[in-house]
């Protein structure tokens, strides 16, 4: 096991078979034939929201379990077609067509896969908790908006993917509204909404479905249905192979396919997360990209949608006993019996029901509570969240990602400006006072020397506090002393600021002493090549022995000096 720890690729299939039992198999079975009902209805309702055919959501669902059960890193992660996706499809598909689609999929594979590769696993995780839940409440709200036709019965093909031009298409056509798809969309959201008081094990969107198609079936009711719309579905996978692909294609994809994968990542590794907990083991963050990297790619060979593991089936899969890839790869199976065996009678389901539940979902994927709770905080985090998620709705879902993640890295360098201090430690006693008397010998700073002190790390923010606290100096003094105990990180800026105070000592003969230097901060000096020009003889560990040296250095020569 140590040798297969030093790899940044390791399927937990690998592991999963010490101390395996028949009984342990048989609950993993039963597991994932629950999830694969509750991944059916739920699959056909995001590839119709998303624009494509439900054998497409499907598809996706049948190859991401499969893949992700085989490669993954979690034990019971199971992956597939997932609301989160719905708006970002939807608009790729409706620019470029599900040839655009296909290949902005297979490239976000490609990414999420070099993002395993390079061990940035751990790294996705550190996405501000702001421009989370700003998308998520955005995504949330947009396919709410998206399914207001389906759930209304109104035909309008070629509507808009944003949300404004959705809603004034949804105003010119409210004389479409049907009734029959409005009565099956509420009795829809109404079992989905009250089941919960009837059963928790039995799937409520598999009881929803069923509901509403079974008299559409039989009485023939006068509403949209697959068969409809789509002309039923064809059994059984089919290779879709890879679309036509251009330069100017792949560069006009890759923001698109950079937020399928940056969604991806961040919901696969989160809901893995989350089923750690439930289950008691640990995945591996590495190996989840690099598997939901392939199952996006091989998705869109066979013609699916994009995938991420699936929060809702991840969690019914551990609550029901699955500790094993074998859950997901027998709810894989199951979706794959459905579509070869049983795709005739899913041609009756009504798109209005499809919509109720994803409706549902999308509803419940909303950070509501975490929302109201940001906006109600700090003013920055607040800004981040409202521009993350009114981009989101009003603008483009690509556009908010980055602009989020580029806000909360302006807060984050202006938060550790703000907690980075320099203080200038002058030749006086009233200085004095600020120093803890059981970590500073007193000891009075001689004629000449002054003794910064840096509190906190030293990026870019802090570098301009120095700057503006050495204006504030009249007169050059010949030592500078830059105390450096409480910072634990220096960057670039950083460094430049200490060589550029190093060669004005140099050019003015005076002397430059550091002291209190941490780990990171001397590897960073050492790196640079500043280490070795400073000298260690003015590289110490304590503000005594800084001084001490100081007193050395502007000592007046004596004649044994030259001996």
């Amino acid at each position: 096991m140590q040798v297969i720890r030093r790899y940044v690729f390791r399927p937990k299939l690998i592991t999963s078979f010490r101390d395996y039992s028949l009984r342990q198999f048989m609950t993993d079975v039963f597991s994932g034939v629950i999830v694969g009902v509750i991944a059916v209805p739920l699959s056909i309702a995001v590839a119709v929201a998303s624009g494509v055919s439900p054998q497409q959501g499907l598809t996706a669902a049948i190859v991401a379990g499969a893949v992700v059960a085989i490669l993954g890193g979690g034990p019971v992660q199971v992956s597939g077609p997932t609301g989160t996706f719905v708006v970002i499809a939807y608009a790729i598909g409706s620019q470029y067509g599900y040839a655009g689609l296909a290949i902005a999929t297979i490239m976000a594979g490609v990414m999420l896969i070099i993002m395993g590769v390079a061990r940035l696993g751990r790294m996705i995780q550190y996405v501000p908790y702001p421009v989370v839940v700003g998308f998520s409440s955005g995504i949330a709200t947009v396919i709410l908006v998206s399914q207001v036709g389906d759930l209304l019965g109104m035909s309008l093909a070629g509507a808009p993917p944003d949300v404004p031009g959705r809603i004034a298409a949804y105003l010119s056509a409210v004389s479409e509204v049907r009734l029959g798809d409005t009565l099956v969309s509420v009795a829809s959201i109404g079992i989905l909404v009250s089941w919960k008081y009837v059963s928790r094990r039995v799937p409520a969107a598999l009881v929803a479905i069923l509901c509403v198609t079974i008299p559409v079936a039989v009485f023939d009711l006068p509403v949209v249905t697959i068969n409809s719309r789509f002309g039923g579905l064809p059994r059984g996978l089919t290779w879709y192979g890879l679309p036509p692909v251009t330069f100017e294609l792949v560069r006009e994809l890759f923001i698109p396919a950079f937020t399928i994968a940056m969604l991806c990542g961040i919901e696969s590794l989160f809901t893995a997360l989350v089923a750690d907990g439930m289950v008691g083991d640990r995945h591996d963050p590495n190996t989840e990209l690099i598997a939901e990297g392939a199952a996006n790619a091989m998705s869109a060979f066979f013609g699916g949608i994009p995938v991420s593991g699936a929060i809702a089936r991840t969690a019914t899969n551990a609550k029901t006993g699955a500790r094993t890839p074998v859950a997901a790869f027998a709810n894989a199976l199951l979706v794959l019996l459905v579509l070869s065996v049983l795709a005739p009678l899913a041609g009756y389901i009504p798109i209005a029901g499809l919509a109720g539940v994803l409706a549902v979902v999308a509803f419940n994927m909303g950070e509501w509570r975490s929302f109201a709770a940001l906006v109600r905080g700090p003013k920055s985090d607040m800004v981040v969240l409202l521009a993350t998620f009114f981009l989101t709705v009003i603008v483009d879902l690509s556009i908010a990602i980055q602009v989020g993640m580029v806000l909360a890295a302006f807060l984050f360098m202006r938060r550790m400006s703000i907690v980075s201090q320099v203080r200038i430690m002058r030749a006086d006693e009233e200085s004095r006072a600020h120093e803890q008397p059981d970590t500073f010998n007193p000891r009075a700073i001689p004629k000449d020397v002054e003794v910064y002190e840096i509190d906190g790390p030293f990026f870019f923010g802090a570098a301009e506090k120095f700057r503006n606290a050495m204006l504030l100096i009249e007169r050059r003094p010949h030592v500078r002393i830059i105390r450096m105990r409480n910072v634990g990180a220096i960057d670039a800026t950083g460094l430049r600021l200490l060589e550029d105070l190093v060669s004005d000592s140099d050019h003015h003969e005076g002397h430059f002493i550091l002291c209190g230097l941490r780990a990171q901060p001397e590897r960073a000096l050492r790196k640079s090549g500043l280490y070795a020009r400073i000298g260690e003889a003015n590289i110490v560990a304590t503000l005594d022995e800084a001084i001490a040296r100081a007193e050395q250095l502007i000592a007046p020569p004596t004649a044994n000096d030259g001996a």
